[in-house]
């Protein structure tokens, strides 16, 4: 914002009779100073120093090929001529003007893209804010990347090479994009992207909607948080001119402002699909058909519906030939997926795309890859140094895709950098798993007295001739609660990360298994495989695993877990197999990744149960549809471990992984 000469002369008129306040009252120029009048004097030096070197355009609305109009800020070098573009995509508000502050937004981003060289195009999804259209979570129309791409590619300014990047929501919906092989999209950058990756493999998650059949009730929290389901919403006429548009974005971002959830609560709902009802929410594409591609209704959707496979999510069948740059987390929602889409690019992309592929594993969780710090904490467990210049990366590699430059960054990166917890230390590699990983099995065994971290369950290398099943009671009244693991989007009613699992362990409905002490150090990097034998007095139950790392002082810190509903277990897009009482049935879980040093003395230990809410939802053990039912039964399952039942964990290890000094790596209880 520019001052007039007479509101310049003011403010110096006024400061002057500011500083002879302060010299007659030394108190006062003692008091702290006002953080957010240091915020706004920060953005407006930043929005001052971007007009200097930018051509600002703002509000500019694109027209879809339905007629929708979708809003766009644009910045680009000043004097430049023709420049690549760097496109981020979002849902969530990019307003340029931050309405509750009353000063610029924080255009950090933008001015950073500027001075590297590159035009920076912000566009609003479909459906949110100034854009048009209905929004439809994990199905957005392919044609409006498409169309965009094609408007960005033609303007006078560009040198029509397009390259995008972005987070969470800002990433989900570029690999279906990428895979459409428009011309001008020359490279992606995808981080936390989990939410855009549909069938991949043995994974049907679905964007993140489901865990081997269980629901992720993380969306149910993000869909009202961020007003997701605004069908109904304030809206611009089509004919409002861009200045209007710049003006009126001074008074209304048009950004919802939900009433506070307490989701510790507000999960406990049934039945299920009425969560969002019962704290006062529009109905919208979680639980009502709607006049979308995908139709809404996603609740009621199965894990192979057709209706995934009619919106804006990757599947495996959709090759991409594009230069890739990937960024996941070892604690994020989903990174197995992720890594899935990694390796099915490397293995069907063409040969010169497929070593075009680069991946980095960060210790965090999701989309925190720039708040690692010299001491890293996930939870309460400190993975060390984590820190890595991402911005330097991504640049170098833009530099190199779109510019046609040598990048000394990307010469020296290798295609999957990857960081050990335990370790905590990166590693490089050229596959995932690394090169030289083999496989390892350690069987489930007890005296049938398994429960509680009291009880004597054990991991050992061959499976026990003698079957003594450890039983216990799941009762969806009563689950077991989520404490730590990877995820999001979830309020306070979930803490993510790592932390002492013994409070959990103590409760009759988690059996645990031991290894022996590790007698040197030992690199888990890879998949973990959990194969059970099982049986229950429910039609359909869910069984669940936990791995944590046991510290000499009895400390367990979760490393990763997983879900399997047992409907499923046969395959998704086969019959449900349900259960018969007193029968064993054998369940294998997808596998699950992740990076793992064990110091000499440490043991893994697993935890298996039957529910970890409200991370999954509550398997209410009827047979029914699970999602409308207000009523559940208590279910009594066991595991099973015999010469003829050999329940085990497999895990994949690194040979002649670099020692580790034995430090402490957790903060105190």
């Amino acid at each position: 914002m520019r001052l007039t000469p007479l509101a310049t002369a003011f403010a110096g008129a006024l400061a002057t009779f500011g500083l002879s306040l302060l010299a007659a009252n030394p108190v006062a120029a003692q008091q702290k100073p006002d953080p957010q009048a240091e915020l706004i004097a920060k953005h407006n030096a930043i929005e001052k120093e971007l007009e200097q070197v930018a051509v600002i355009d703002r509000k500019v609305m694109i027209k879809m090929r339905d007629g929708k109009l979708m809003a766009a800020d644009i910045y680009r070098p000043k004097g430049a001529g023709k420049v690549p573009i760097i496109f981020v995509r979002t849902p969530y508000n990019f307003n340029f003007w931050d309405v509750k502050l009353g000063a610029p937004r924080d255009m950090t981003r933008e001015l950073d893209a500027v001075k590297h060289g590159y035009a920076y195009v912000e566009i609003q999804e479909r459906g949110h804010f100034f854009s048009q259209g209905n929004y439809d979570i994990l199905g957005m129309p392919l044609s409006d990347g498409t169309d965009e791409l094609k408007w960005m590619s033609s303007q006078p300014w560009s040198s029509g090479k397009v390259g995008t990047t972005g987070c969470s929501s800002t990433a989900e919906w570029q690999l279906a994009v990428v895979a459409q092989n428009d011309p001008a999209l020359a490279t992606f950058n995808v981080q936390g992207f989990g939410a855009g990756v549909g069938h991949v493999g043995p994974y049907y998650e679905q964007g993140n909607w489901y865990r081997g059949g269980a629901v992720q009730m993380l969306f149910i929290s993000w869909i009202y948080d961020y007003g997701i389901q605004n069908q109904v919403r304030p809206m611009f006429p089509s004919n409002t001119s861009q200045a209007e548009l710049i003006n009126a974005s001074h008074f209304f971002d048009l950004a919802p402002q939900m009433p506070p959830v307490d989701w510790d609560k507000a999960f406990w709902h049934l039945p299920e699909n009425d969560i969002i009802k019962s704290v006062g929410g529009p109905p919208g594409i979680f639980e009502t058909h709607m006049p979308v591609a995908t139709g809404g209704d996603m609740i009621a959707r199965a894990p192979n519906d057709a209706a995934w496979y009619k919106g804006g999510l990757w599947h495996e069948n959709m090759q991409i030939s594009k230069p890739g740059l990937w960024f996941m987390s070892w604690f994020d929602v989903s990174v197995s997926p992720n890594l899935a889409a990694y390796n099915e690019v490397r293995r069907t992309a063409p040969k010169a795309v497929a070593d075009q592929q680069y991946a980095v594993i960060a210790p965090v969780l999701h989309c925190a890859y720039t708040r690692a710090t010299e001491h890293t904490m996930i939870g309460d467990l400190d993975v060390g140094d984590a820190r890595f210049d991402y911005n330097d990366l991504v640049y170098g590699w833009f530099d190199h895709y779109l510019k046609g430059e040598d990048s000394a960054v990307l010469d020296k990166q290798p295609k999957v950098m990857y960081y050990v917890m335990g370790a905590n230390r990166w590693e490089k590699a050229d596959t995932w798993p690394p090169a030289g990983a083999s496989t390892q099995d350690l069987y489930f065994t007890s005296d049938g007295q398994a429960n509680t971290l009291y009880g004597n369950g054990k991991l050992v290398a061959a499976a026990p001739e003698a079957d003594h099943p450890d039983q216990f009671v799941y009762d969806p009244a009563n689950p077991v609660p989520t404490f730590g693991g990877g995820g999001c989007c979830q309020g306070s009613a979930v803490k993510f990360g790592s932390y002492d699992q013994r409070s959990q362990e103590a409760r009759n409905d988690v059996l645990v298994y031991d290894s022996e002490p590790f007698k040197q150090g030992t690199e888990v990097s890879g998949p973990i495989t959990v194969t059970l034998y099982v049986s229950s007095s429910a039609k359909d139950t869910d069984f669940t695993f936990k791995v944590s790392d046991v510290y000499p002082d009895g400390r367990a810190f979760n490393i990763t877990e997983n879900i399997q509903r047992m409907r499923y277990r046969n395959g998704y897009d086969k019959p449900l197999a349900w259960m018969s009482p007193g029968q064993v049935y054998k369940v294998t879980f997808q596998p699950i990744d992740t990076s793992y040093y064990f110091r000499p003395g440490h043991k893994l230990r697993v935890d298996i149960s039957s529910s970890n809410f409200p991370r999954f939802d509550r398997n209410l053990n009827t047979g029914g549809n699970n999602y409308n039912e207000d009523q559940g039964v208590i279910a009594h399952n066991a595991i099973h471990h015999d010469s003829q039942h050999p329940s085990k964990i497999t895990i994949t290890v690194v040979p002649n992984a670099e020692p580790v000094a034995d430090a402490g790596t957790s903060k105190a209880d």
